[in-house]
């Protein structure tokens, strides 16, 4: 009888997410493992299309914005002169991690560099963006007692191995 994604089914896939261009804006092709209906790794409207499928099965799902990474905030968009930046970020694609009063990390990224002026955003990458899920199902399994109770995939594990 072959396993089907359902709660407590360790999944394991390949994915790629594409705009509403079709361009890849992220891919892997190395399997990734989550713990269906519990670990909630995957966006909800994901995992829903998963719900069900076999070994072999390939799904496409996309989302909006509002259902994805949001619309971007605006308050997570900061332009300052850009000799106030250090020199290794003066660079289009840096990533500055900076933190505040209460000790949270944020990662952003240069934007532009333009006029003397440097913008940086912490917004997600996708944010404000329309995406599509190409996904392949590899494995699935049932989950591990000791899996189940953290409630997230046994890092130890090989990806896609299947018990």
């Amino acid at each position: 009888m072959s396993q089907i994604a359902t709660k407590n089914k360790v999944v394991s896939l390949t994915y790629s997410i594409v705009d509403d261009q079709g361009e890849v804006m992220e891919q892997s092709d190395l399997p990734v493992d989550y713990l269906h209906g519990i670990d909630g790794r995957l966006f909800p409207t994901v995992e829903q299309a998963l719900e069900g499928k076999s070994v072999g099965d390939s799904v496409e799902v996309t989302l909006s914005p509002e259902e994805a990474f949001g619309q971007p905030d605006p308050e997570l968009m900061f332009t300052d002169e850009l000799e106030n930046a250090p020199p290794e970020f003066r660079v289009v694609g840096a990533k500055p991690t900076f933190e505040n009063a209460d000790g949270e990390s944020i990662e952003m990224t240069v934007t532009k560099i333009k006029d003397g002026k440097i913008s940086i955003d912490g917004n997600h990458p996708f944010a404000g963006k329309t995406i599509t899920f190409h996904i392949k199902v590899l494995a699935i399994r049932d989950a591990m007692p000791d899996e189940l109770a953290q409630r997230e995939v046994a890092s130890s594990l090989a990806p896609g191995v299947v018990h």
